[in-house]
């Protein structure tokens, strides 16, 4: 019998968030895994939001405020890219 020596990731995806915005710089930072990720930015607003694993260990990340602002976008590695509801860009990377 023949097997593949492709790895399953399994665990929960998170760790702490750096990520900053392309044009203003502003920087957003936190912690959490799955389903219980939270962030701050700089001017003291807190994003609250979840990771979702797909079939192909790519993550999508779904954030939002108090205001109702929302961020949302995905991640291959640790490289993670956001869009907020302006089109704005959020690069950054997961430790």
């Amino acid at each position: 019998m023949i097997f593949s020596k492709q790895r399953k990731r399994t665990h929960v995806p998170g760790g702490f968030f750096h990520l900053e915005e392309e044009k203003s710089k502003t920087r957003v930072f936190g912690y959490g895994h799955g389903d219980h990720i939270k962030l701050k930015d700089e001017y003291g607003n807190i994003w609250r939001g979840s990771a979702l694993r797909n079939p192909d260990n790519s993550v999508v990340y779904r954030f939002r405020d108090a205001e109702g602002h929302s961020l949302t976008g995905v991640s291959e590695n640790v490289l993670v890219t956001l869009r907020d509801e302006k089109g704005r860009t959020w690069k950054g990377f997961v430790d």
